[in-house]
This record gives C-alpha cells, sequence and structure tokens, in this order.
C-alpha cells in the first residue's frame, strides 16, 4: 500500500510539472496559448536637457563722492562669473572678470553678461555720463572713528590680510600678519591694526611678542572696491629701523586669474630701514620687468629736508599708458613710467581696463631690508591720516 501511495503520489507530480510547463511556454512563446502575458509600455527615450539659463546681472551704482559712483554687479545663477567691459565693446568670456565694486568717475559704458560653462546671459549695460572736473576728490577713507575706541578698520572697504604661517615665502619676510581680534599664536590681544579712538589715525603696529618673532598688519580693498585710472594719495607718517618694511601699494585685481607679475603693481610708497640714507621708493611691476628688475626711483636722499619719519603725503597719478609718482603735491612728481619706453620683454599691464586694489602695511625683514637687529625698536607704528582718490 505504502509503495502504491508512492507511486501514484509520483505520477501526480510529474502531471503537475507537465502542466506548468505547458503554462509557461504559453506565456513566455506568446503563441496560441490560452494564458496570455500583460502587454508592457516600452521605456521612453530620454528627454533632451533643457538649457540652463543664467540671469543677467544686475548693475547697481551707489553715491561715492562729488558724483563718482561706485558699480557692483551680480547675479543671481550660483557659481556664475561676470564678464564686462568699460569701452562700449560687448564681453565675451576673455573679458574683464567681476571681482570687486568700481570706483567710477569718469563717462563710460560697462556692458556685462554672467556666464557658467558655455552658456551666457543676456547683456545688462549701464552708462555714466558725468564729466567730473580733474583734481575731484571721488573717494576716500579718512579713517574717523568715534566709538570711543581703538576699532578694526571699515570692514566694508578694508579686509585683513593673515596668514598663520607668515609672509616668510614672500620676499623672505620674517612677520605674521594678524586679522582684527585674532588670537592665533603668536598673535595676541594686542591688536596690530587699528583705527585709534581719539586721533583718528590707522596704526600699523609691528611687535616683537618673544625673540626672533615678529607680528604686524596688512589690509586691502580686494573684493571691496577697485580703481581704474586716477590720483591716489595717502598721508602716512612711517617708522625707522633696521629691517622695517612700510609700504602703501596697488595689485591687479585679476591676480587670482592671471597671477603676479602680469597682474600689475604700483608702489605708490615702500621705505626700508634708515634713518641713513633716508628715501622711499615709487616702483611698478609686470611682466618682464618685476621683482629687482622693477622699474623703480627713489626720492629723498638729495633733499635735505626730508625725513619719512615725519608726515608726508605720497600720491601715485595713473593715466592712460603712465604712471607718476610724487611726494607731497602732485605737482612735485619724481618719477614718470610710460608704457612707450619700457625695457625689452615688459609687458604694460595697466591699460587693460582691469581695476587694482589698495594695500597699507607693515612688513618685518625680507630680502631687501634684511632683518632687524639690536638697534630696530619694537613695537614700530605706521601710522595713516587718509587714503583717497583723485580725479586726474
Amino acid at each position: 500500500m505504502l509503495i502504491q501511495k508512492l507511486q501514484r503520489a509520483k505520477l501526480y507530480t510529474v502531471f503537475l510539472a507537465i502542466q506548468c510547463l505547458c503554462l509557461v511556454s504559453a506565456c513566455g512563446g506568446g503563441g496560441g496559448g490560452s494564458a496570455q502575458a500583460a502587454p508592457t509600455t516600452p521605456s521612453a527615450p530620454n528627454a533632451p536637457a533643457t538649457p540652463q539659463t543664467i540671469a543677467a546681472p544686475t548693475i547697481t551704482a551707489t553715491a561715492a563722492q562729488n558724483g563718482a559712483v561706485i558699480i557692483s554687479m551680480s547675479s543671481t545663477t550660483s557659481g556664475a562669473a561676470i564678464y564686462y567691459s568699460t569701452d562700449g565693446s560687448t564681453p565675451t568670456s576673455s573679458s574683464l572678470i567681476y571681482s570687486a565694486p568700481l570706483l567710477v568717475a569718469s563717462p563710460q559704458t560697462i556692458h556685462a553678461i554672467a556666464a557658467s560653462g558655455t552658456t551666457t546671459s543676456s547683456l545688462t549695460s549701464y552708462q555714466f555720463t558725468s564729466a567730473i572736473a580733474a583734481g575731484t576728490l571721488v573717494w576716500s577713507d579718512e579713517f574717523t572713528n568715534t566709538s570711543g575706541l581703538n576699532a578694526a578698520p571699515n570692514p566694508t572697504t578694508w579686509q585683513f590680510e593673515s596668514k598663520a604661517g607668515g609672509f616668510q615665502t614672500v620676499n623672505n619676510e620674517l612677520e605674521v600678519y594678524c586679522a582684527w581680534a585674532s588670537l592665533a599664536s603668536p598673535c595676541n590681544s594686542t591688536p596690530n591694526t587699528y583705527v585709534g579712538a581719539t586721533d583718528g589715525y590707522l596704526h600699523i603696529i609691528a611687535q616683537q611678542p618673544s625673540s626672533g618673532v615678529y607680528t604686524s598688519g596688512r589690509i586691502k580693498t580686494e573684493g571691496l572696491l577697485g580703481i581704474n585710472y586716477g590720483r591716489v594719495e595717502a598721508m602716512i607718517k612711517l617708522p625707522e629701523g633696521q629691517g622695517l618694511w612700510p609700504a602703501f601699494w596697488l595689485l591687479g585685481g585679476n591676480i587670482n586669474t592671471v597671477g603676479w607679475p602680469a597682474c600689475g603693481e604700483m608702489d605708490v610708497m615702500e621705505h626700508i630701514n634708515a634713518p641713513t640714507p633716508d628715501w622711499i621708493a615709487g616702483t611698478v611691476h609686470m611682466t618682464g620687468a618685476s621683482g629687482s628688475s622693477g622699474i623703480s626711483s627713489h626720492y629723498g636722499a638729495s633733499v635735505a629736508s626730508f625725513s619719512a619719519s615725519g608726515w608726508h603725503a605720497y600720491g601715485m597719478i595713473w593715466s592712460k599708458g603712465k604712471v607718476q609718482f610724487y611726494v607731497d603735491s602732485p605737482s612735485n612728481i619724481y618719477a614718470t613710467i610710460q608704457a612707450s619706453s619700457l625695457p625689452a620683454g615688459a609687458v604694460w599691464p595697466f591699460d587693460s581696463g582691469q581695476a587694482s586694489f589698495i594695500l597699507l602695511n607693515l612688513a618685518v625683514g625680507g630680502s631687501w631690508p634684511g632683518s632687524p637687529n639690536s638697534s630696530t625698536v619694537f613695537p614700530a607704528e605706521m601710522l595713516v591720516d587718509y587714503v583717497r582718490v583723485y580725479t586726474n
């Protein structure tokens, strides 16, 4: 009985397997069977990608001084770069790259586009038509402070340059530049750069917190204000001593894209060591004429009444094809450097339409002044009464 039951079970199992095979054949083959597979909808082909839309830049003008304006540009498209022209031409991805608000004080038409990858926006334009007389003050920082306390320089105009490792790889300088309120060693609670509570001066102070360790200050308008042509002047009182290197200068705003010296550098005032001999230098740097080969002139060594430890106005007149340096008065020009008379291989970068930003700093040590010695007095202080820009 048990064997017969097993045999019948086996036969029944074989029968079910045959039935299943037939059913599968009908579903899979699609031919003749009564059981049909449900029809499937083929996948739709990928739709073409919608081209990215780049928002056209917005150009905003805010008042500067005596009719001049500061032009800001922005795009609501995240990550888009803004390209612009100031000569009326239509900008492309090879045009000037917007990096900071621009001081505008002469008639010009600004065109701008935004771009991301190969996609560009429509054109936005701004026209400045005012003819402001030469010698007109159009922007300044007078370092006014009414807070009653030492304060940071205006953060809408100046940002701090700071590097934890200092600028030892730049000109072999020895100092560490400290930002406002930085407590990162060797910086401390005594600020290196501040606007005085009562005197209306910018103070930049080099300190020696320990033997062989130096801190100081360096501020710049990079990303906040750019100028293109004009007369730039600062009233400054300088420290004197072996290894001290104060400076008032400008760098091309495109330094982060083309590098130095292609961006161009204009040193309105540099001073080293002294008091004997006592002179300041005005220098321009560019591709083919940079570093120790920069085009430079000195003032003061043959001027008996000159001492950099007193107050002096240091200025530069920047016009098309020409940069001139002066001390105390724009009529007292001691150096004129022209695009038409450069050394072989030098490339003049100052007429490209690219704006430059302003820097003020007090370096310690470096290849040019050498290191401080036992005669150098710390703290050493550079005082700035004002920085001004005039039309030329």
